[in-house]
C-alpha cells in the first residue's frame, strides 16, 4: 500500500522518482480500509529533506500510511519557508484532541542548552504526557530521544567534546524483540550529535530496554514499554549525502567517521545502512498494525482505564 501525503508536498517528487508509492485524498478515500494514522512531529532545521527522509521509511510499508505534519504551535521556523509550513503543518494545539496509531519526534539542533532552556519545552513535555492517552507507539529521534528519557525518568544527557559525527558500527543486544526482526548481529548506522546518553545512566528499575549500542558513540536503540516509546539517538533515516552535507555546511571542520572511503570526501560514496532502517521502520510499523485498537478513539483508552 502507499502512504497518503499532500499532493504538492515536496517530498512527493522524490519518492515518486524513486518509486515509493504514494496517493493522494482522492484516490485515499475510494479503499475501504482504515490506514494507520501517523504523525511527525518535526524539530529539525531543514523540514523538507526530514520529510523526505521518513516518509520514503513509512511509505515503503505494505500497509496503507495516513501521515500528518505537525509542528510546535507557536515557533516560528527559521530554515523552512512560512508558506510551506503553513500548506503542510498543522499546531500540535490543533491536533491535541486526535488520536494516532504512531507519533515521531525529530532531532533538533538545540543539544548545547540545558531541557528547561529550549523555548519550546514546556509544549514538547504536554506532548510527550499527550501521547500517553493520544498515541498507541511513539518514536523518538536523536535530541528528541534524550528529552523522553528526561522528561519521563530523568536521564540526563552529556555534553561531548567532540561531535560523534559518522557511521558507526552498532551491536544488537536484542534479536528477540520485534524491532530488531531480521537485524544482522552487527549492523551500522549513521551517527551526528554533540550529545549522549550514557548506558550506566539508564535506570535499571523503570523496564528500559537497551536494544542496541555501539562502542564508540554509546546507545543507540532503547525501548520504553511503560511508555509506548522506542528511542532511536542516531539516524537511521539519513540519506547518503546527508552526513556529508554537514561536513561542508561546517566548513570540513571534523570529517565524519568510517564514512567517506578511505577517509576521501572525493571518493564515491556507499550506503550501509539503507536496508536496516527500511527494517527497523517496518518492524515498528507491523508492531502498530498488530497490536493498535481498529477503532482509532479507543487508543488511549487502556491506560485510562489502568489508572482509573
Amino acid at each position: 500500500m502507499p502512504i497518503k501525503i499532500a499532493d504538492d508536498l515536496p517530498a512527493r517528487r522524490t519518492l515518486e522518482a524513486e518509486g515509493v508509492a504514494v496517493m493522494g485524498e482522492a484516490d485515499a478515500v475510494r479503499q475501504d480500509i482504515r490506514p494507520l494514522r501517523i504523525a511527525l512531529l518535526n524539530l529539525m532545521p531543514n523540514k523538507i529533506d526530514t520529510e523526505t527522509q521518513l516518509a520514503r521509511l513509512l511509505g515503503a510499508s505494505p500497509l496503507q500510511v495516513e501521515l500528518t505534519l505537525v509542528r510546535i504551535s507557536d515557533h516560528v521556523s527559521r530554515n523552512t519557508s512560512a508558506d510551506h509550513m503553513q500548506s503542510f503543518y498543522r499546531p500540535w494545539s490543533d491536533v491535541r484532541d486526535e488520536r494516532f496509531d504512531g507519533f515521531l519526534i525529530t532531532g533538533a539542533p538545540v543539544e548545547h542548552l540545558p531541557f528547561e532552556e529550549v523555548r519550546y519545552w514546556q509544549e514538547l513535555r504536554a506532548i510527550f504526557d499527550w501521547t500517553q492517552t493520544h498515541v498507541h507507539r511513539s518514536l523518538s529521534i536523536c535530541w528528541a530521544a534524550q528529552a523522553a528519557l528526561y522528561h519521563f525518568h530523568g536521564v540526563e544527557k552529556h555534553a561531548l567534546e567532540r561531535k560523534a559525527f559518522g557511521v558507526f558500527r552498532h551491536r544488537n543486544h536484542a534479536p528477540a524483540s520485534p524491532y530488531l526482526r531480521g537485524f544482522s548481529d552487527d549492523f551500522s548506522i549513521p551517527v551526528s550529535r554533540w550529545s549522549e546518553v550514557r548506558r550506566e545512566s539508564l535506570p535499571v528499575d523503570r523496564g528500559l530496554q537497551l536494544l542496541a549500542d555501539s562502542a564508540e558513540t554509546g546507545p543507540c536503540l532503547v525501548h520504553d514499554p511503560r511508555h509506548g516509546f522506542l528511542h532511536m539517538f542516531n539516524h537511521v533515516e539519513y540519506d547518503t549525502r546527508t552526513l556529508g552535507d554537514e561536513y561542508a555546511r561546517d566548513g570540513g571542520r571534523q570529517l565524519p567517521a568510517h564514512y567517506f572511503p578511505d577517509d576521501d570526501p572525493a571518493l564515491l560514496l556507499e550506503n550501509r545502512w539503507r536496508s536496516h532502517a527500511h527494517l527497523l521502520f517496518g518492524n515498528w510499523i507491523n508492531d502498530l498494525y498488530q497490536t493498535a485498537p481498529f477503532d482509532v478513539d479507543m487508543i488511549g483508552q487502556e491506560i485510562l482505564q489502568s489508572a482509573a
